[in-house]
């Protein structure tokens, strides 16, 4: 693996996937970096959804809004479970997608960390996705993977650089 920074920094929201079949064993080692990841008390709240045949792919159509998920050969969806999770006992605060985010952070790293292309896209409607896979109705879905090789011609976008200035995001006391 490259040096994590590196990986960090290289790593962008790729809208240009080709269809090209992502190998088994790629496939394998993004799924592992999000089945371990990290969660609160080690509940897992969390499920990966992985959408590899042309049927279950063809389910999402109409269920965003993206030309680079329809060509995408594997798409991941990644869902919390509310009633699986840790709640902090002071607040109330439900650990669910935070663990599901941090999963999914872990699928998007590794993603790149496999020479493949993906986008953390938050903009589809669930409800749609639900009426089509039944066995996600009981989870929030938070993030979908579309996953490929990087098609020529794709760069990052121009704010992928920009960032807010150390005084505005950080804070050491």
């Amino acid at each position: 693996m490259n040096d994590f920074l590196q990986l960090a920094h290289d790593r962008y929201s790729v809208r240009k996937i080709s269809s090209r079949p992502v190998e088994q064993e790629k496939l394998d080692r993004i799924i592992e970096a999000g089945r371990i990841a990290p969660t609160a008390v080690n509940n897992q709240p969390f499920k990966l959804f992985v959408l590899k045949s042309p049927e279950a792919l063809a389910k999402l159509d109409g269920a965003h809004h993206f030309p680079f998920v329809k060509s995408a050969p594997v798409v991941i969806i990644v869902g919390s479970k509310k009633d699986e999770a840790w709640v902090r006992p002071f607040d109330g605060l439900n650990y669910a997608d935070i663990d599901a985010s941090i999963a999914a952070t872990q699928i998007m790293l590794a993603i790149h960390d496999q020479g493949l292309g993906s986008t953390w896209c938050g903009y589809f409607e669930p409800d749609k996705i639900k009426a089509e896979f039944p066995e996600m109705q009981d989870y929030n879905l938070i993030a979908l993977f579309p996953i490929g090789y990087i098609e020529e011609g794709s760069v990052p976008s121009k704010s992928h650089t920009e960032f807010r200035s150390d005084e505005e995001m950080i804070s050491v006391y």
